[in-house]
């Protein structure tokens, strides 16, 4: 059965501009190359959810412009719902991406219409947050707007997702006490427990369950190249990534979340299956160029694992 999905979230357009290295403070550096993208955390995650079978629906906010009324067409094309992104009078949020040879990448984000997401637009979607199985959110939209969708999600028992991102060093009481799991990556969620950032497994321990007095039950910590560490019903463990050649690690996280929104139960059982999965599909984006192109069909996902599985 199809995991229905809401994403309260932002949609970006991506401008990449592909160099061999950061400059220095004062440096001036050719690019490369550059193109211009369709992106956002938000937009990520509802993609691939919706390409690993869910059932979405997207809250957002764009510009009365071209980009904003593109972006739409495009999450339509997805099988997204987009009954309830809302037209602003600010441009459409956009982000500028330096993508280094070695994949790794930098991000600025102009949040634009993402940032006029309130309240009151997300008491419009009532009723689709109220049919949700899962609530995702990130943080490139305004806290008021993640408090309320989580409260209502907590009114109908839906599990929530947070992805505390961009990093954040404090979340308000309102949407600590509503959030099911959190997903942050190593550096977020040091953030969030005011810890140095780590992949040791027992500082992990010890960072999950601060997070736990605080108010976060479970959480997955993505650890790039260390795999994923999971602290969730009181049991923890870490799986590993699959090995790619990195071309691109834009979307890489929000893959992961993606596919975890969409075969994730209320209970959160079977927990470190769904994590394998997940981290196939971010492996898969890894190996490709762009956000949204890059990332991975169910049909994909399984057909790798299952090359996988028989390799071992």
């Amino acid at each position: 059965m199809k995991n229905k999905v809401v994403i309260i979230g932002s949609l970006n357009i991506d401008t990449i501009q592909m160099i061999d290295r950061l400059p220095k403070r004062g440096e001036t550096l050719a690019v490369n190359n550059q193109a211009s993208t369709f992106g956002g955390k938000g937009a990520n995650q509802a993609v691939a959810a919706a390409r690993q079978g869910a059932d979405v629906t997207f809250i957002g906010a764009v510009g009365n412009d071209d980009r904003g009324r593109a972006f739409k067409q495009l999450l339509i094309d997805e099988g997204i719902k987009t009954d309830y992104i809302f037209t602003k009078n600010q441009p459409t949020g956009s982000a500028t991406i330096m993508l280094e040879t070695d994949g790794h990448n930098t991000i600025m984000v102009f949040g634009g219409a993402n940032m006029a997401l309130n309240a009151d637009d997300i008491a419009q979607a009532h009723t689709a947050i109220a049919q949700a199985d899962v609530v995702v959110a990130q943080l490139e939209v305004p806290p008021d707007a993640v408090a309320k969708a989580f409260a209502i999600a907590r009114e109908v028992d839906a599990l929530t997702i947070l992805n505390p991102a961009p990093v954040t060093k404090h979340l308000s009481t309102e949407i600590m006490s509503t959030t099911d799991l959190l997903i942050p990556n190593e550096t977020e969620a040091a953030a969030l427990a005011d810890v140095t950032p780590t992949t040791d497994r027992q500082a992990l321990d010890q960072l999950t369950e601060k997070l736990q007095r605080l108010g976060m039950s479970h959480t997955i910590v993505t650890l790039g190249g260390e795999g994923v560490y999971y602290n969730v019903n009181n049991q923890s463990g870490q799986v590993p990534i699959f090995k790619v050649e990195a071309v691109d690690t834009t979307a890489a996280g929000d893959t992961f979340i993606g596919t975890v929104a969409a075969n994730i139960t209320k209970d959160m059982s079977d927990l470190p299956s769904i994590i394998k999965r997940s981290c196939f599909a971010s492996s898969l984006t890894v190996s490709r160029p762009g956000a949204l192109v890059s990332i991975p069909t169910k049909a994909e996902v399984d057909a790798g694992l299952q090359e996988n599985s028989v390799a071992e």
